[in-house]
């Protein structure tokens, strides 16, 4: 006997799970739909980008460069630093999901989210018993009600523009959805280290042109993080999370 669930209950704890999220997300879609349409993208642009990128940091750091008139070479640049952490979070989910089918391992590619990513890899290392069928229907149960949520909330955004009333905190989304996500996660000296290098990194190089301060940010933040655990190992200190 095992007490693992089934995919199909796996699915719907994931749901349950990941649902919250649309508080934030929906909100944050609002505020790339509204931006896009400022920026002089027409409602199917906006909706192609969030649909193809669907990653709504790197979104809104690329139309931020636009409406500065920033090269594109920049601009490309940037949003895939800015989305380099998805290719972390690939690496820490390969050893749950890596057995998975081709074409789930795509999907979920598609849909990696840091939403998604937070949830799913917290469950795994409660449960690494779970089989690989189980954690991918978690995984996208989790994303079930944040991508669509993502997508209409674009579409909203784009739609209503400046009917939006300015009361509406709608901006605070964003910052709420990193501290949301993000604090759960800091769970190690090193964690914390590279979170405040890339908080002060950021501030320190803000009067960098075209967001450049938040590229060397995030290396600072990279290698003194790796520092970090490596002198934790070394010292015999570091307590696996």
């Amino acid at each position: 006997m095992t007490d693992h669930p089934t995919p199909r209950q796996s699915f719907w704890q994931g749901v349950r799970d990941g649902g919250p999220f649309i508080l934030i997300v929906g909100p944050f879609g609002l505020v790339f739909g509204v931006v896009a349409t400022e920026a002089g993208l027409d409602v199917l642009q906006t909706m192609a980008f969030s649909i193809a990128v669907i990653a709504g940091a790197a979104q809104l750091t690329a139309i931020q460069l636009m409406t500065e008139n920033a090269p594109t070479a920049i601009i490309l640049i940037t949003a895939l630093a800015v989305n380099l952490r998805m290719a972390m979070y690939s690496a820490s989910l390969t050893p749950h999901l890596g057995a998975a089918p081709v074409w789930q391992r795509a999907l979920v590619a598609y849909l990696m989210v840091d939403q998604a990513y937070a949830t799913s890899i917290l469950r795994y290392e409660e449960r690494p018993d779970w089989p690989v069928p189980v954690k991918v229907a978690y995984y996208f149960g989790v994303i079930a009600l944040i991508c669509p949520v993502w997508y209409l909330g674009t579409l909203a955004g784009a739609v209503l523009g400046n009917q939006i009333p300015e009361w509406i905190p709608l901006g605070a989304a964003v910052p709420i959805a990193f501290i949301a996500l993000i604090g759960p996660m800091l769970r190690t000296l090193a964690h914390v280290a590279a979170a405040l290098t890339s908080v002060v990194g950021a501030l320190v190089l803000a009067f960098l042109p075209y967001n450049l301060g938040l590229l060397i940010a995030a290396l600072a933040a990279m290698a003194v993080g790796a520092a970090v655990e490596v002198w934790l190992v070394r010292t015999n200190r570091w307590v696996k999370p």
